[in-house]
């Protein structure tokens, strides 16, 4: 789709924003970013007039279950959890994911034009992530990269789920215990494939054993789901026992670690943030907490978790974030650039950089304001929702087949 979005004020937020400024796309990437006067339109691209609007790129949910744990539709819609076997590795989100679930309507209303879609924390090892565009008819429609990460699970949930069938895991060194035996496994399972290539000989295939061992490798990042310290601390200890890149994602008692995790340079995805301390682990969340890790040198990117906190709502725990201290002029980067880096989608998303995917939201004023609204919203240079002020309604653009009626 080839389309130019002019006169705007244009937040790339890769670079410094622009007053009066055009963003081009060109077969669905951007193919250009500039004040209007140095940006040259080609004839026959439609244009869009953002004079007196905000411009600023797709946000980025890094840590979802859209799709899985679908809106309104109790047991039937709910694929988050396969809860029947602790080690869940060689699941994948992406089989679970129904494009039609209610939530991707709402990513859009709220700017967000991409999601790292998760399994649970119901198993200490949940399977496999997938990144995925807000809009589409199939998954394959939509994706952005597969696998992105592997999920995994420490603290009360996988303890809880499996202490009540009254088998392991069913305490914090169990849930530790089933990952590290796991990746043991997974280290002697790499050996012995080694051997059988280098004999030229049969091996049988592990799906669960194959995923694991691209964590190993460093070809995909550990997402571990942990709130409280004493968590926070036994992931960092299970990366340093076999060496792999881990990513905590809650991280709820972070700011009482951020300066041991900024010293090991291991990212955060904190949140959700407009929770209830419904549980024990909560019960230090604090709006605080990513500016105190900011501060300390944490890159940090926030999640809602959807539907903890419903996704549009993203940007709205970003602004009470920086009311309780997170910088405002870097705080859209932890919805943006920083959740596309730390999860390796910064090739595609997350920025209004030329080369990226033309994923661009028109705001009515700064995002950062509650009373900004996201107007229209643009995935790879098409049009996908628009907001109409007069009926007070946004409509997602229909991305099913429809027979053409006489």
């Amino acid at each position: 789709m080839d389309i130019a979005i002019r006169s705007g004020y244009v937040v790339p937020v890769a670079a410094e924003p622009i007053d009066g400024g055009t963003v081009l796309i060109i077969d669905g990437k951007i193919a250009a970013v500039g004040p209007d006067a140095e940006v040259t339109v080609p004839e026959g691209v439609t244009t869009v007039d953002a004079a007196g609007s905000w411009v600023l790129p797709g946000f980025v949910e890094a840590h979802g279950h859209i799709g899985v744990h679908e809106e309104a539709e109790g047991w039937a819609g709910q694929d988050t959890n396969e809860m029947t076997d602790p080690n869940g590795a060689r699941l994948r989100a992406l089989d679970a994911i129904n494009p039609a679930d209610t939530g991707f309507a709402d990513a859009l209303a709220g700017g967000v034009t991409s999601a790292v879609i998760k399994p649970g924390s119901g198993n200490p090892i949940g399977g496999q992530t997938v990144a995925v565009k807000a809009w589409g008819r199939t998954v394959e429609e939509m994706l952005i990269r597969e696998p992105v990460s592997v999920k995994s699970a420490l603290g009360e949930n996988p303890k809880r789920v499996y202490g009540e069938k009254k088998q392991l895991p069913s305490t914090r060194q169990g849930v530790a215990a089933v990952i590290r035996d796991a990746f043991t496994r997974a280290q002697d399972y790499a050996a012995k494939r080694a051997h059988a290539e280098a004999e030229g000989t049969p091996f049988d295939r592990d799906p669960t054993l194959e995923v694991l061992t691209r964590v190993l490798d460093g070809e995909l990042p550990w997402c571990q789901h942990a709130h409280r310290a004493d968590d926070i601390a036994t992931a960092l200890r299970l990366a340093d026992e076999f060496g792999y890149q881990v990513v905590v994602n809650h991280a709820t008692e972070g700011h009482l670690m951020a300066d041991e995790i900024a010293r090991r340079d291991v990212p955060v995805i904190t949140g959700p943030l407009f929770t209830t301390r419904s549980k024990v682990e909560l019960r230090h969340r604090t709006l605080a907490g990513p500016g105190i890790m900011e501060r300390a040198g944490v890159k940090v990117a926030i999640t809602t978790d959807h539907p903890v906190v419903p996704i549009n709502f993203l940007v709205h725990q970003v602004t009470l974030c920086v009311k309780e201290g997170l910088e405002r002029s870097t705080a859209l980067r932890t919805i943006t650039t920083h959740p596309a880096e730390i999860l390796g989608l910064d090739d595609r998303v997350g920025s209004l950089t030329p080369g990226l995917d033309g994923d661009v939201v028109i705001w009515s004023g700064d995002p950062l304001d509650v009373m900004s609204r996201a107007q229209r919203v643009f995935i790879e240079g098409r049009e996908v929702y628009t907001y109409d002020a007069t009926a007070r309604k946004g409509t997602v653009l229909d991305p099913y087949y429809r027979e053409a009626t006489v």
